[in-house]
């Protein structure tokens, strides 16, 4: 898989059905870290993921200590509105890991804290929108790592 793509306690159903096609479409494999804020049966996932679901590549995590305790040797960039760095400028390399936060608050500050120089942002041209759809951030990203690779 040339992409990871994590999401730290994702909340809404749709979102998470969405990218889990993207996963699938884009050859990136899904890594999910508990707590979800909906039940992996819920009928608003498998819709957004269609039938594509049975097909995707995903690893589950029960909390997120556990995502790090397993990956802890893995490449990653955080995404968040609170990085400095653009997104465009993320080191992509095949296998690098892609982290994005909940719907709600994004990454936990202390993550943002721990891996400031590993911290990126889509960049915003209005003053009114403070994030972008996590299904579209995650697109986009996705998409820009595979253009470099």
């Amino acid at each position: 898989m040339p992409l990871n793509i994590v999401l730290v306690e994702p909340e809404i159903p749709n979102n998470t059905g969405n990218i889990g096609r993207l996963a699938l479409g884009s050859g990136s494999h899904l890594h999910l870290v508990k707590p979800f804020g909906f039940e992996i049966s819920d009928a608003r996932l498998k819709r957004a993921g269609l039938d594509y679901w049975k097909h995707l590549s995903i690893t589950y995590y029960d909390n997120i200590d556990e995502f790090f305790k397993i990956n802890h040797d893995k490449k990653m960039a955080f995404l968040s509105s609170h990085g400095e760095k653009k997104h465009w400028d993320i080191p992509f390399e095949d296998d690098l890991f892609l982290v994005f936060g909940k719907e709600s608050v994004g990454l936990p500050k202390w993550i943002n804290e721990t891996y400031a120089n590993q911290l990126y942002k889509i960049p915003l041209y209005s003053e009114h929108v403070r994030s972008l759809n996590i299904a579209n951030a995650v697109s986009i990203v996705t998409y820009e790592g595979l253009k470099h690779l």
